[in-house]
């Protein structure tokens, strides 16, 4: 514990954003990173737990502590070397993770946590800076051959345990670049895609293969994946949306937010964007129907295209602006969280189904009502919102099934994710394991950083008769 009375003389201080008028002119990151001596002040403030419940906070169980302590102590290269014994993308949860080690900090009990984000982000990009990350070539290889499909966070971080242990893996990715949702669901502005590939040059340097634009159960059957491989590793993500199937929903303007989001992204990145129809916010009055994240993206993206006016719409109540610490703490607790998207000029309104799209060939109008806390509509309670553009990012329900799942024949639970536990991974398929999103739902970047790793230890395990790799 570096400094014992730090959380005492010290007050938390976080990153800034740049002024909205300036950061809605570009989809750069925007967000400023506190000064070395700051951030080791900020370190300082690590109470060092006897019980660290920033560990359980943290799905991937980040020895938060130890880092912080090693940050305030200015040894940031084997602050570097801790955290990347449990992370393998700090620089990707460092960026668009929400933190639930912060809301799990003992400190958060008088509302101000450990940045422990801004110290991830910090001690990574650091590392980068100085040329301490490079590629970690195994020192034999094993002649076992593996497929990974899906190039998200998940399928990233088994592919890179699995190099490492000296096997031969070869990442399939159905889109023009590696990334999976981090590089077409998530906007430039909260994370920059030359981060993936600097994480996938490093890989390559690793012994790990990509094949891009190659989509497994379309372009590869799963005959010639399970003939090929000596193990197969579903990675795919949870990627069909919600829909909302109310009269009107054919109107021409009513689209999916991952129709929307990914076409943002290419013309960024500079790919094609494949479509005859592009959609674009430019002018319109725009409705986001889902208040988690997804929307939020869409509210960014649809401010910085011109929007005329962004409206987000949520079924749930409004949550409370504070929670009650005694009942939620360590836990994530349910309050009303103001993104930065937000606060570029989004209206916000809860408790509001929407009922019809109207409009001659295009939407032009929602009819809504307000709704009790089960969800009723509340006579009387009726209204129009003006509507040229309707995004709907109300989740995502399960994998896609059609295709590799169906070929392979695999067992779904009740949701329709594959089915497969936590400790082995593995799927009904013989020699076909799980992990991520398709496996757990929907889900956070760093869950899938967690299931990715320990999926690859079960499958080095299942391999090799036994494992050095860490779950």
């Amino acid at each position: 514990m570096g400094k014992v009375t730090g959380f005492l003389e010290i007050d938390r201080r976080d990153r800034r954003y740049a002024p909205a008028s300036d950061r809605i002119r570009h989809y750069k990151e925007f967000v400023l990173p506190l000064s070395e001596e700051t951030t080791r002040d900020q370190a300082a403030r690590c109470m060092n737990c006897g019980i660290p419940y920033c560990h359980n906070g943290c799905p991937v169980n980040n020895q938060i502590p130890d880092w912080n302590d090693l940050v305030y102590h200015n040894n940031w290269e084997e602050a570097s070397r801790n955290l990347h014994s449990t992370n393998n993308f700090p620089e990707f949860t460092g960026r668009v993770c929400p933190a639930p080690c912060e809301a799990s900090c003992t400190l958060n009990l008088s509302d101000a946590p450990v940045t422990i984000k801004t110290i991830e982000c910090a001690i990574v990009d650091r590392a980068w800076a100085e040329g301490w990350l490079k590629s970690e070539t195994p020192t034999k290889k094993t002649g076992k051959k593996i497929a990974i499909i899906g190039s998200g966070p998940a399928g990233l971080a088994a592919a890179q345990q699995l190099g490492r242990a000296g096997h031969d893996v070869h990442v399939y990715e159905k889109n023009g670049r590696p990334g999976g949702l981090l590089r077409y669901g998530i906007p430039d502005f909260k994370m920059e895609k030359h981060l993936i590939d600097r994480r996938a040059k490093q890989m390559e340097g690793e012994g790990v293969t990509f094949h891009c634009n190659v989509h497994v159960g379309v372009d590869l059957t799963h005959d010639a994946l399970l003939a090929e491989y000596d193990a197969v590793v579903l990675a795919g993500g949870s990627e069909k949306p919600r829909d909302l199937p109310i009269p009107g929903r054919d109107l021409q303007g009513v689209h999916f937010a991952m129709d929307f989001l990914p076409q943002q992204n290419r013309r960024v990145g500079k790919e094609p964007v494949q479509t005859n129809a592009p959609i674009l916010a430019s002018g319109k009055h725009v409705i986001v129907i889902g208040g988690g994240d997804t929307g939020s993206d869409c509210i960014g993206t649809s401010v910085r295209q011109g929007a005329l006016s962004v409206t987000q719409l949520e079924i749930m109540p409004k949550p409370p602006e504070k929670e009650n610490k005694l009942l939620t703490w360590p836990e994530w607790p349910l309050k009303l969280r103001t993104s930065s998207s937000h606060e570029e000029g989004a209206e916000r309104d809860f408790a509001v189904n929407t009922v019809e799209f109207l409009g001659d060939g295009s939407v032009k109008t929602l009819r809504c009502v307000r709704v009790d806390g089960k969800f009723q509509a509340i006579p009387g309670t009726e209204f129009d919102l003006k509507a040229d553009l309707v995004l709907l990012a109300m989740g995502f329900v399960a994998p896609v099934q059609d295709g590799l799942l169906r070929g392979l024949d695999v067992k779904l639970d009740a949701r329709g994710n594959v089915l497969a536990d936590t400790l082995a991974y593995k799927s009904s398929c013989e020699k076909v394991f799980a992990c991520g999103d398709m496996r757990r739902g929907q889900s956070l970047v760093v869950w899938a950083i967690r299931e990715g790793r320990q999926a690859a230890h079960s499958v080095d395990k299942f391999l090799m008769g036994t494992t050095v790799l860490p779950r």
